[in-house]
């Protein structure tokens, strides 16, 4: 989540940018200024460690007619396009967590920043970040400025389509309920493209993602669409294989089987519906009027298209069914969670909204989500070993829900392809919401993005110590970009995840990033046992 304000599920709009690293230089005639791209040729920002472009069309704008179909091709232009500014987010509307607010359909644009030194001739890697959430959040919100020069890398921030402009499915509609992973798709053909001449490397492209972003990026993995289209894949918090056992995510929310995946025909019914309710009931009209509906009308059903359907063009199967059954795409991949990733959800649900979860109402939840087995997690996860209730039942939905499918997912990366885990453990990680002193947020959801897309005003709000990992994280990332492999000179050691089930802690401070027991440390055995 994200947010000047954090979010729970990914941190897409927390990393609005500020000032950069260093002033704009005088135009030269060689400075790398302007760049000729397919579309037209574009005027960028070059500074003595970059050249950055902003706001570049990757497809047509998705209005009118062309609302909730695949993206087309994005018109030519004449003359000298600017790229010194971000295009506009997609539509979206700000939440308690992310203060983000777009009505704008014209969006689907994408950012490239590059290092000085790449040029056509001496292409870099190429890193293409899916940000996180699905309902907020845009590329330009993440300043790839360091990560581009401490890593050496050419870095690509997207927009997509998000909740219900990206995953409205309706039983007239072609191709529908993935229109955003369309986008994302669409995004990477311009970078195998174009990316060249940034300077990026067309044939060495690691698609990235947090939270929804990396969902999406696991959804490629099996997506016929995007095969070729990245060699590598980096999967922050993902949850392909997670499910929503009832009232973890919310109280009084039922249990779903996957949190980030529905089924075709649930879409279309979800989307009958709506479109009933927004005025388009008639069958024979139904698709023209509904293209024609107001984006301020749409909006307030974001949330309820933003899992990805299957039994679609894009994902004609289920992910988690292609993962498991050993049809993902073999790619090497580095994947992970942080150590304590529920809870800024149990903050924002609860302790947030003044319904703190009380020595009397845990039972009471972990029953309703666990039902005859509450009884051994109580006894697993005592309330004296925390400190609130609260953080009792943080530590069990990280465990249950986020630690074991992403160890699952690990295993089965693992048998595919080189893979590296990693638990990012900074528990004093800069916190945006005003949490309670009764639920300290530990290594939340969505803390490990700033360290690699370090802005100023971050920058300012972390020790030595977290600076050091945020520059060891960047160079890990870009080194596996590279080359597969995330070890560097004066790294620490990072050792496959393999038959040995290594799992790297990332946390600051002498010999914190080291192996680690991340199955004890998530009690993986008993929760596996509970099976």
């Amino acid at each position: 989540m994200s947010a000047r304000r954090v979010s729970p599920v990914l941190l897409s709009a927390l990393l609005l940018t500020v000032a950069g690293c260093a002033g704009p230089m005088s135009p030269g005639k060689d400075d790398g200024e302007l760049v000729r791209t397919s579309a037209g040729t574009l005027r960028g920002v070059v500074t003595a460690e970059h050249r950055s472009f902003s706001g570049i069309p990757y497809a047509a704008a998705p209005t009118g007619a062309l609302r909730w179909r695949p993206p087309h091709p994005a018109p030519p232009w004449s003359g000298v396009r600017d790229a010194t500014k971000p295009g506009s987010p997609c539509p979206q509307e700000s939440t308690d967590y992310a203060r983000s607010d777009s009505a704008t359909e014209d969006c689907l644009f994408l950012n490239v920043t590059a290092p000085r030194s790449a040029t056509p001739r001496t292409p870099k890697p190429t890193m293409v970040w899916v940000h996180g959430d699905g309902v907020v959040g845009a590329g330009s919100y993440f300043d790839a400025r360091r990560l581009a020069s401490t890593g050496d890398v050419v870095v690509v921030t997207i927009n997509y389509r998000l909740g219900v402009f990206g995953g409205f499915a309706h039983p007239g509609l072609a191709d529908s309920g993935s229109y955003g992973l369309q986008d994302q798709q669409a995004a990477l053909r311009w970078v195998r493209e174009n990316i060249r001449d940034f300077g990026g490397d067309p044939g060495n492209v690691t698609l990235f993602g947090e939270s929804y972003g990396a969902l999406a990026t696991t959804a490629h993995m099996t997506a016929p669409g995007s095969k070729g289209l990245f060699q590598r894949a980096i999967v922050q918090s993902g949850f392909a294989l997670m499910d929503l056992p009832a009232a973890t995510m919310m109280p009084g929310l039922p249990a779903i089987e996957w949190y980030g995946w529905r089924s075709l025909p649930s879409a279309e019914a979800d989307g009958t519906r709506i479109a009933a309710e927004v005025g388009c009931a008639d069958p024979a009209r139904a698709l023209d009027c509904l293209r024609a509906v107001p984006v301020a009308k749409l909006i307030p059903h974001m949330r309820l298209f933003q899992p990805y359907a299957y039994g679609t063009s894009a994902l004609p199967e289920l992910p988690a069914k292609a993962l498991r059954d050993g049809r993902a795409e073999p790619v090497p991949v580095i994947t992970g969670t942080t150590r304590d990733e529920h809870s800024t959800l149990v903050g924002l649900f609860h302790d947030m909204v003044g319904n703190p979860v009380t020595p009397q109402r845990f039972p009471e939840l972990v029953t309703e989500a666990f039902g005859d087995q509450a009884p051994e997690i109580i006894a697993k996860y005592p309330l004296s070993a925390y400190a609130s209730p609260s953080v009792a039942w943080a530590a069990v939905l990280t465990d249950r829900m986020w630690a074991r499918a992403n160890y699952e997912q690990a295993r089965l990366f693992a048998g595919k392809a080189p893979t590296y885990f990693y638990s990012f453990a900074d528990r004093g990680a800069p916190m945006y919401l005003p949490l309670p002193p009764s639920l300290p947020p530990g290594a939340f959801h969505a803390a490990d993005v700033p360290y690699l897309f370090r802005d100023a005003d971050f920058d300012r709000r972390i020790s030595p110590e977290q600076r050091t990992l945020s520059s060891d994280m960047m160079r890990y990332w870009a080194n596996f970009a590279r080359s597969a492999n995330p070890n560097g000179s004066a790294l620490p050691l990072w050792e496959p995840f393999g038959s040995g089930e290594f799992v790297q802690q990332l946390a600051p401070g002498e010999n914190s990033v080291r192996r680690i027991d991340y199955v004890a440390q998530h009690k993986l055995a008993f929760w596996n046992s509970l099976r």
